[in-house]
């Protein structure tokens, strides 16, 4: 499994540098997108130097500890220090003893401490996905976001254009004496209103374009792209095919699985630390004559605490206890994540079957029910009141239909991001 996304950086860059006046911006697809982000994102790239953090404690877990060298001189300033051989320091007759220590850890301590780090290496790498996973859900579900805002804003500006319409023709009307001048005024003022409305979508569009431009890592967000694909399109996007292996788990379950591996392992290191570590010795010690014959030897030697005080008591039962904190965590991630796969469809379930309804039945009605009232209206044969009810009725089914097909991509990226599994090879394989 390939996790890092090679990108072109103009695309980025041309985002960040959006020349309002020109409009140079190039339209930016739900797949660039995506790319952009895992290119650039700012959660992303701080979950992947957590897996260089993790790769680093797994060196120092392999590392030896460093054995330490000293040197001693004793008997220094006697007066008859001097002797036959010379009045030198190494001539002298004082005692020098050179030795190396070397710690040596027992107990399978080095074995269990590489194994709680190498659970830690997994543990980053599975966090990581998990960071990539939900990127993935959340540049789609803000770009969703921005199409329906766009879309809203475009039925906004239809539905003004059709009150437009309906006013200049009620002018005419109102100027032959067909038409009262409360009537003129009551389509005016809705003309008028779904201007205003037109505008503060304008404004949320905006803000929603703005809100993928930060998952894309742009530094200066200004709003000015334009998406290339359509709401229509996201909203008919492929599910991913379901026969995840029975061992795949989502990455945040994984990691929390992998916590529990690490605290397992540091429980069985601390309960090794018990044993205490040796440190042996190996020693020459110097003495030339003085007073008599000359004595150089090797020395031996080993040495250990004694585990009389500390028998490292309060770290085993800080281990058991991240043990038993990092069992519930994981037992309660498993538990969300099935939650989450059982919501996740009953909400795509219900925003597709909602979507389909609006397309094949709801929205067809609306449009011909205006049309019907619109023609009458204009012949004399239907109220104003009955206009404008047929105008925001149709006005609110096709802004229904956009959120339905908003909530179906939406819910299509939750239910993605629900069936997202992974087996510890392909996490293991992340590098």
């Amino acid at each position: 499994m390939r996790w890092w996304v090679a990108v072109p950086m103009l695309t980025a860059v041309t985002l960040a540098q959006a020349d309002t006046a020109t409009n140079a911006v190039p339209p930016l697809s739900l797949a660039d997108a995506k790319n952009i982000a895992f290119e650039r994102n700012w959660d992303l790239l701080a979950a992947k130097s957590g897996v260089d953090t993790a790769e680093a404690q797994l060196l120092v877990a392999k590392e030896f500890p460093n054995p330490t060298a000293n040197w001693s001189t004793a008997k220094i300033g006697r007066d008859e220090a001097a002797t036959a051989q010379g009045n030198g320091v190494w001539s002298r007759s004082y005692d020098s003893i050179a030795a190396v220590n070397q710690l040596i850890e027992i107990g399978g301590q080095r074995r269990d401490r590489q194994a709680a780090a190498r659970a830690g290496v997994l543990g980053a790498k599975a966090r990581f996905l998990d960071a990539r996973r939900t990127l993935d859900q959340g540049v789609t579900k803000a770009y969703v976001a921005a199409l329906l805002a766009d879309e809203n804003e475009r039925i906004l500006h239809e539905s003004a254009g059709y009150m437009r319409h309906e006013q200049e023709i009620a002018e005419e009307r109102f100027k032959a004496g067909d038409l009262a001048e409360s009537d003129l005024k009551q389509i005016q003022v809705a003309a008028e209103q779904y201007v205003l409305q037109e505008k503060a979508a304008e404004a949320a569009a905006v803000q929603a374009r703005i809100a993928v431009e930060i998952l894309l890592g742009i530094s200066e967000p200004g709003g000015h792209w334009q998406a290339s694909d359509s709401l229509d399109q996201v909203s008919g996007a492929a599910l991913p095919e379901t026969g995840a292996p029975t061992n795949a788990l989502r990455p945040d379950v994984l990691a929390a699985k992998t916590d529990l591996r690490a605290a397992e392992e540091n429980l069985k290191l601390a309960k090794a630390m018990r044993i205490p570590d040796p440190t042996f010795s190996l020693g020459y010690e110097h003495e030339p004559p003085g007073g008599g014959p000359p004595v150089d030897t090797l020395n031996i030697g080993v040495s250990f605490p004694l585990p009389v005080w500390n028998q490292n008591k309060g770290a085993i039962d800080a281990a058991r206890a991240g043990v038993e904190q990092s069992r519930l965590a994981f037992a309660k991630l498993r538990a969300q994540m099935a939650g989450d796969l059982v919501n996740a469809e009953a909400a795509y379930d219900e925003a597709s079957s909602r979507l389909k309804r609006y397309r094949e039945q709801i929205a067809p009605q609306s449009a011909s029910a205006r049309e019907s009232v619109i023609f009458k209206f204009n012949k004399g044969g239907a109220t104003l009141v009955d206009l404008l009810e047929a105008e925001r009725t149709d006005n609110d089914v096709r802004l229904a239909t956009a959120q339905a097909m908003a909530d179906t991509a939406s819910t299509a990226a939750d239910l993605t991001a629900a069936k997202t599994t992974l087996t510890e090879t392909e996490v293991s394989a992340v590098n």
